[in-house]
């Protein structure tokens, strides 16, 4: 929000935890469905959580597994939250990495971008799905594509 804030932009985040970027005053700490109603936003970027509704989760979230119903709940929770910004903003972006977003909500198709067509050199394929803005368009090519992987034995 920082960077947004630098270049002109009204710029808040909100989240139920407390503020972790210093600056608490652009900052709401509360249920997003309620920030969306507290004015009138000209773009709302969205950063769900992506835990049970990535891919890379369904060795536990996908269909047969014990935390399936997490990923249902997840899914329907963020197409509420779809739904709830489309109908009051005119430009809304929302962004997640491969998932089943698309196969379990009714959501437009995702514009997939990776970090080394930006001026990272690592990959990690990104979706954005978009309601009144324009895709993103690669601005910085580079080479030496490299996949970075956290593993972990923790759930």
């Amino acid at each position: 929000m920082k960077a947004l804030r630098e270049i002109g932009h009204n710029a808040y985040s909100c989240d139920l935890q407390e503020c972790s970027g210093g600056e608490p005053e652009h900052h709401y700490q509360m249920d997003i469905f309620k920030a969306i109603d507290l004015k009138k936003w000209d773009l709302i970027i969205l950063h769900p959580p992506c835990t049970a509704m990535a891919v890379s989760g369904n060795r536990w979230y996908g269909v047969g597994q014990p935390r399936h119903h997490e990923r249902v709940e997840a899914v329907k929770w963020t197409q509420k939250l779809w739904d709830k910004a489309t109908s009051v903003c005119e430009r809304v972006a929302l962004e997640n990495p491969v998932g089943v977003l698309n196969k379990m909500g009714n959501f437009p198709k995702p514009n997939y971008i990776q970090p080394w067509q930006f001026g990272h050199g690592e990959t990690k394929k990104t979706g954005f799905w978009l309601y009144g803005l324009e895709a993103l368009k690669p601005t910085d090519i580079v080479e030496g594509r490299e996949q970075k992987i956290c593993r972990t034995n923790r759930l």
